[in-house]
């Protein structure tokens, strides 16, 4: 094995108790689960789990260096991450009524696409998420046994499986859940307020953080 195994137990028991604690990556999946169905719950973890795969990347080329060299370019990221979400959350609460009218009963309100891309987008321009895997992997890192790019291979292919089956799951069931409340449309109104309401609430939460 070209990890430890004692190290490789502690970061999946860390990281599968640090995914279902509720975060913004699960409160994300979770609005668009709610809104668009069980597909756009996977697309849209797919969309987060495939920026996790360039944090990884990111974390084993040192991108942190450039935050900690430029700190105006970490700045400039959280800003631009938390005003897409923002936006993200005023359109759906702005057109919450068109959505309910033109989504036939047992269609998503969320399409697919949309759903990946957001995913894709709000995690990779969320630069706490770059830092806290530089500062989460490495933990887990044994330079001693060389290879150490295949080592963070082996922890972010790990960290995505487990991203698909806690926050998929999430998705999934939300989707279920939301298909059954899309064919009523004044709780579908209410969907559309509330996952726009967390978005916005994301956004200025990443927008405050220092």
């Amino acid at each position: 094995m070209p990890i430890d195994q004692r190290l490789l137990v502690a970061f999946t028991v860390t990281t599968l108790v640090a995914m279902v604690t509720p975060g913004p990556d699960m409160l994300f999946i979770l609005g668009c689960g709610m809104r668009g169905g069980p597909r756009a719950g996977l697309l849209a973890t797919a969309g987060v789990a495939m920026s996790e795969a360039v944090h990884v990347a990111v974390a084993a080329a040192g991108l942190a260096a450039l935050f900690a060299a430029v700190p105006v370019a970490f700045t400039a990221v959280r800003i631009v991450g938390a005003a897409y979400l923002i936006y993200l959350g005023v359109q759906m609460i702005l057109h919450r009524k068109g959505a309910v009218e033109d989504v036939p009963v047992g269609g998503g309100g969320m399409p697919g696409r949309r759903a990946f891309v957001s995913g894709l987008l709000t995690n990779l321009l969320n630069p706490k998420m770059v830092t806290f895997t530089i500062a989460f992997l490495p933990q887990f890192i044994d330079p001693g046994l060389g290879h150490v790019w295949l080592q963070f291979a082996i922890l972010g292919a790990l960290l995505i499986a487990l991203e698909f089956i806690v926050d998929g799951s999430v998705g999934v069931l939300a989707g279920r859940i939301g298909g059954w409340l899309r064919r009523r449309q004044a709780a579908r109104r209410r969907i559309d307020v509330a996952t726009g309401g967390v978005f916005i609430g994301l956004g200025v939460r990443l927008a405050a953080e220092r």
